[in-house]
């Protein structure tokens, strides 16, 4: 149904190019003395531009094309590249509309057992008529794909970027990505300090206290209670370390793969959290651990912050790209600039991935990550 449904709006926006083109052809010809006169000159840019914003408002809408920074010069470019394309269009269309008018017409007086310019339906006349309109309908059909693509390439090609301004756009994200990871790998050197100070160090402060105590007293009853507390300590000690190493990189994740890994986060979160894991191989490390942490900050902070009472994670492939989905029925609010999201969101981009958090005040919370993993 959506191949229709594109092909439905491809075809509609090929009928609403074949006037624009006329307009713009139209335009060509009367504003093309007037590009001569330096004075005349800006009136004539800004005339294309405006009729370029509409061709990028049609295109926009039927032909899922994305253009943007274009100026009057290139503007004047695209129209005179994009009239004979258009032109080119309406002849296809014509002799499709014209095609298709005969074949009914014939279908028609034929069935009410009419001769249709001294034609009688003979067997062999049918079938060659059928044949050769199949055949006519096909290469229209070509031709219409066709055309379609061309006028794709002629706009990304006359008003998008151009292979320099693509160059340095790609330089900055790169190096707006490595700064970004840098920054992110000192914040999460600083949350281990601060779980390590503020948890594993006090508690072997107070086991210590204790062992002190304990060598330090007299009585058997009070010997026993304290080596309890100790040993009681130590356990909670070694859980807050098993936590940070767990968070600093899980082991499992390397030994048992990602789906084994996110269920041991279901199982730790606190929380009841469905994973949905629909990926039918292991994808690449880098990725692995990029899609590991995102749903793990996404459940940390769905059970500690949201007050959520269910998380739903979702993970699916579509085409050469991860798509992971965590979902929270908690309050909302989630600030995209904070620490532990800003964090995904660079290293999602590190791997020129696309993060977007979507959290209301009052909930739900989506986060959605797409990695790419070809």
């Amino acid at each position: 149904m959506s191949v229709v449904i594109r092909a439905c709006r491809a075809l509609a926006g090929h009928v609403l190019g074949v006037p624009a083109a006329l307009a713009e052809l139209a335009f060509l010809i009367l504003a093309g003395p007037f590009l001569l006169v330096p004075r005349a000159r800006p009136g004539v840019l800004a005339g294309a531009v405006r009729l370029v914003d509409a061709e990028v408002v049609r295109l926009r809408l039927f032909g899922g094309v994305e253009v943007s920074g274009y100026d009057g010069r290139r503007a004047l470019r695209y129209l005179a590249r994009r009239w004979p394309i258009g032109v080119l269009g309406g002849l296809v269309l014509t002799l499709l509309v014209f095609g298709a008018g005969l074949g009914v017409q014939l279908a028609w007086q034929w069935g009410r057992g009419r001769p249709f310019d001294d034609m009688e339906p003979t067997a062999f006349l049918v079938l060659y008529i059928l044949v050769g309109g199949l055949v006519l309908l096909f290469l229209e059909i070509m031709g219409f794909i066709g055309l379609v693509a061309l006028e794709r390439r002629v706009a990304r090609l006359a008003l998008g970027p151009s292979p320099t301004e693509l160059l340095e756009h790609r330089i900055t994200e790169l190096a707006e990505t490595r700064a970004g990871i840098v920054a992110a790998v000192d914040q999460e050197r600083r949350r281990i300090e601060r779980d390590l100070h503020d948890g594993v160090q006090q508690r072997l402060v107070a086991l210590a206290m204790l062992i002190g105590r304990a060598r330090r007293g007299r009585s058997p009853e009070l010997l026993g209670e304290l080596l309890r507390q100790a040993h009681d300590e130590a356990q909670e000690a070694l859980g807050d370390l098993r936590d940070v190493a767990w968070r600093v990189y899980p082991t499992g994740l390397d030994s048992l793969g990602l789906r084994d890994a996110l269920a041991t986060v279901a199982e730790r979160a606190g929380v009841p959290v469905t994973v949905r894991y629909g990926l039918g191989e292991r994808p690449a490390t880098q990725v692995e651990t990029a899609v590991y942490f995102v749903v793990c900050e996404a459940v940390t902070n769905a059970a500690k912050h949201a007050g959520a009472r269910a998380v739903t994670v979702e993970i699916l492939k579509e085409g050469a790209v991860i798509i992971v989905r965590t979902r929270d029925d908690g309050c909302g609010g989630a600030d995209p600039a904070g620490g532990g999201l800003s964090g995904l969101a660079r290293r999602v981009a590190a791997l020129d991935g696309r993060f977007r958090v979507d959290s209301p005040t009052g909930g739900p919370t989506t986060i959605t990550a797409e990695l790419p993993c070809g």
